[in-house]
């Protein structure tokens, strides 16, 4: 049986959804390691024949995804869906029933994880909601076999009948027992992080979830899948999962072995302690490789912050939000401003790059002044990148349900937005439009301002390095 993962070009002439973080279209390109488990746990099988074609990556049109499809003979076609790319995904199904028939179609990701009927055009489209891995395999299995598919946990699918959904599937436990992402099917694709200079580039994970409760939090695409089926299922976000020191050694000697010179960590929370990180910060050093990684300002203590320091990491990436204590709270962060300083003093204490993700509009308290207050903050230490996003009412998060009962939504309900530029929300003090403006003079007040271009060039070195973190900005900041 053949079956290939497919990651369709955008129909719409706009950027491309990017597919790993889900919420945002494409900056720069990265591997989609998810689905990529996916694929290495097919070929772990040893009974298919496992592709995969990323049209996205080889800046293809329609015409030539059209020309693949009628001309490819594989049995099933599996795509990883995002919000932001569900229009496309279906799209892409049209045009697989206009060139092949009835051949079967799989989607996974938080897309359809949510919008299950949405995603369920036909009879010969499944849906694998939450964890994908153990769902996926055996839902191939049966399809090959021709079993039943009622039994498959985690599945959802269409018959005469109408929409069928199987029980959840419990999470894995045990995530040394994956393989590692089946890199080796991008077919030598060379991917590049402005973070990190170094490349080529790839990413990786060691562990799954968060525990805590931001009303307005959407994270990794895998984990919003898993956590968008596990409250739907019990009402509760799901366990905690984490790989072993030693697999996590395992995959970066063999990506060492294989090239790659950095990476890039998509761990919703990748520092949980400190005998942890000083474990993962040792195998870094070891292998030497740079890396960066997602944290929050109150996991960085000074251990840790020299830990990083000593071990390559390129960033830490803070999810700061505002330097407002009243909407910090509000949002349920968990964290003050206080903590942001302490954090980013640390971290540029030893060396530490530190990027900063501002979210604008994730509280009623929210108005023009603290908005251009957490500018000025962020200005005033000195970082290096800053991601300004305006907040997305999720479907699915506490952030959702708080702005539909009080009518804040600009639009009938919820519609897939480009975080970096796009806004749905009417606050009380800040309108839609107002917020999307914003957005966008911050950015050219924060990127074009003589400080942080000053910073950063010194930190090139290449032209195509710098070619590379300049095309990145362009399409940041005007798509």
């Amino acid at each position: 049986m053949k079956l290939t993962f497919i990651v369709p070009p955008c129909f719409d002439h706009k950027q491309a959804a990017e597919r790993t973080a889900g919420c945002t279209r494409v900056v720069y390109l990265a591997p989609n390691i998810y689905e990529l488990t996916v694929a290495a746990v097919l070929e772990k099988a040893d009974k298919y024949e496992v592709k995969y074609r990323d049209f996205v990556y080889s800046g293809e049109n329609r015409e030539a995804f059209e020309d693949f499809i009628g001309n490819d003979d594989s049995d099933i076609y599996l795509m990883w869906t995002v919000n932001l790319s569900i229009e496309t995904d279906l799209e892409a199904i049209k045009i697989i029933r206009k060139r092949r028939g009835a051949v079967k179609v799989v989607l996974m990701g938080p897309g359809p994880t949510h919008f299950v009927e949405r995603c369920l055009p036909d009879c010969d489209v499944y849906v694998v909601r939450g964890e994908p891995e153990e769902t996926v395999a055996e839902l191939v299995g049966n399809l090959s076999s021709g079993t039943p598919v009622d039994a498959v946990r985690g599945l959802s699918w269409r018959d005469a009948e109408g929409v069928h959904n199987n029980l959840s599937r419990p999470l894995i436990r045990d995530l040394d027992s994956l393989p590692f992402p089946a890199r080796h099917l991008l077919g030598g694709a060379v991917y590049r992080n402005p973070k990190l200079v170094r490349s080529p580039y790839t990413t990786m994970v060691t562990s799954r979830n968060c525990p805590h409760h931001c009303i307005f939090c959407v994270p990794s695409s895998l984990t919003f899948a898993r956590e968008i089926e596990s409250r739907a299922v019990s009402g509760r976000k799901p366990v905690i999962g984490f790989r072993s020191p030693a697999s996590v050694e395992a995959e970066v000697a063999a990506l060492s072995a294989e090239g790659y010179k950095a990476i890039g960590f998509m761990d919703d929370n990748f520092i949980w302690n400190e005998d942890r990180t000083a474990a993962i910060c040792a195998i870094m050093k070891r292998y030497n490789m740079v890396w960066g990684c997602q944290a929050r300002a109150d996991a960085i203590t000074e251990p840790i912050a020299r830990m990083l320091g000593e071990s390559g990491c390129g960033y830490v990436d803070i999810g700061v939000e505002s330097f407002n204590d009243d909407i910090l709270r509000y949002i349920k962060k968990g964290e003050t401003a206080a903590d942001i300083y302490k954090a980013v003093e640390l971290l540029k204490k030893y060396g530490v790059p530190v990027k900063l993700n501002v979210l604008i509009g994730s509280s009623p308290l929210e108005t023009r002044e603290t908005v251009l207050h957490t500018l000025r903050e962020v200005k005033r230490l000195g970082v290096g990148p800053v991601m300004f996003n305006i907040v997305s009412p999720f479907p699915g998060t506490e952030w959702y349900a708080i702005c539909k009962e009080n009518g804040w939504l600009a639009t009938d309900d919820y519609v897939p937005t480009d975080v970096q530029r796009e806004s749905i929300l009417n606050l009380p003090h800040l309108s839609s439009t107002e917020m999307e403006k914003l957005l966008f003079r911050n950015n050219l007040r924060y990127f074009l301002s003589f400080g942080f271009v000053i910073r950063q060039l010194g930190r090139f070195r290449s032209l195509s390095e710098l070619r590379h973190a300049i095309k990145a900005l362009r399409i940041k900041l005007f798509g």
